[in-house]
């Protein structure tokens, strides 16, 4: 059977104020008045059945994605003592299903993305869930052709072809500066690293059983858990801490002997800044992104102004700037500074603690 996993740990510090530790970047309505998490649940309604949709977050955030996702049963939200990155959730994931179904065939999907059009999406899935059975031994991932020398994404050097949007790995590449961006861009044979993957339950097991023993051990005693149908909440609790913290890519798909990619030929969007809103949301006459009910912009053009509730925001004579109110805080800055957000908001935390965190 196929299952999906969402991973939905992110701490969403660069869109602070609307994301805080109590309310996660996936449940902010961010497209279209829907919120990330949900947006992803529903991108994958055509390929899996909502039974064998798993979500893997932070363990204080699953009572409101149990809000949120009422179809998505309850068991199925698993919670992360604390984030301990992506190999760790990955495993976490794996003895889930080995529990339930140890044949499965296992896709994994981050939950920070906008993906267009669905049904080049959902055909894409179904070829990489294909591959996967009908290849065992090899780990899937999907790459994106790049449309511009991104220098904040890893790449994937692709290979011969296996068949009809399928494709060795030959290797991964880091984070580039610009010149080597545009030479990975140029070269045709360099896609974005998407953070996504497929994979039968046996050879993510296989592979972390080998590059990541010690993780795949401590959490044994969920899979049994799971078998025995048993709470594993508290056992969780102490061993997780423990692991390790290290991505899948550098745990295991850097080293996996075989890895295979699906090309992903869809506009693929990153919301993890302010900015990233004018890429997923409709623009008024001056070119801004206005989430707000209320909202009043005059002699300003390119900016992004949000806010929730029936607060008014006016903004008079200001190009290309953030304005962004919660209960308690409002952003306002220039969107070439948007990724100074992140560092800001630890500086706040020095200056204040937890009251604006």
């Amino acid at each position: 059977m196929r299952h999906a996993v969402i991973m939905a740990g992110g701490a969403g510090k660069r869109l602070w104020p609307l994301s805080r530790q109590n309310r996660p970047k996936q449940l902010l309505p961010l497209v279209d008045g829907k919120n990330l998490l949900t947006v992803a649940v529903e991108r994958l309604g055509s390929v899996f059945e909502t039974e064998n949709i798993l979500i893997v977050a932070n363990a204080q955030y699953a009572d409101q994605i149990a809000a949120a996702l009422p179809h998505v049963p309850r068991a199925n939200i698993i919670g992360e003592p604390e984030g301990r990155d992506t190999a760790n959730a990955v495993a976490l994931a794996t003895q889930v299903l080995t529990g339930r179904d140890e044949q499965a065939t296992m896709a994994v999907f981050t939950a920070d993305h906008v993906i267009r059009p669905e049904a080049c999406f959902a055909d894409a899935v179904r070829t990489a869930c294909e591959a996967a059975e009908a290849n065992p031994d090899a780990l899937l991932t999907f790459g994106v052709h790049p449309t511009w020398p991104h220098t904040g994404l890893g790449y994937i050097h692709a290979g011969a072809r296996v068949a009809d949007g399928i494709r060795e790995v030959e290797a991964f590449r880091e984070k580039p500066d610009h010149q080597t961006a545009r030479r990975y861009v140029e070269s045709g044979h360099h896609y974005w690293n998407s953070g996504m993957f497929v994979w039968t339950l046996p050879a993510i097991r296989n592979a972390l059983e080998q590059f990541l023993p010690e993780s795949l051990a401590a959490l044994a005693c969920v899979a049994e858990a799971e078998r025995d149908r048993q709470d594993y909440t508290e056992t969780l609790r102490e061993v997780y801490p423990q692991l390790e913290r290290i991505s899948i890519d550098y745990a295991v798909m850097e080293k996996a002997p075989r890895v295979m990619m699906v090309e992903l030929n869809c506009q693929w969007l990153d919301v993890g800044s302010w900015p990233a809103l004018a890429d997923v949301t409709e623009h008024d006459e001056s070119d801004n992104v206005v989430l707000a009910d209320n909202a009043m912009v005059v002699d300003g053009y390119r900016n992004v102004i949000v806010t929730e509730g029936d607060h008014l925001l006016a903004v008079i004579g200001m190009d290309d700037c953030i304005v962004v109110h919660a209960p308690d805080a409002t952003l306002v800055c220039r969107k070439s500074d948007a990724q100074r957000i992140k560092d800001f908001v630890g500086q706040l935390g020095e200056k204040y603690g937890n009251k604006y965190l």
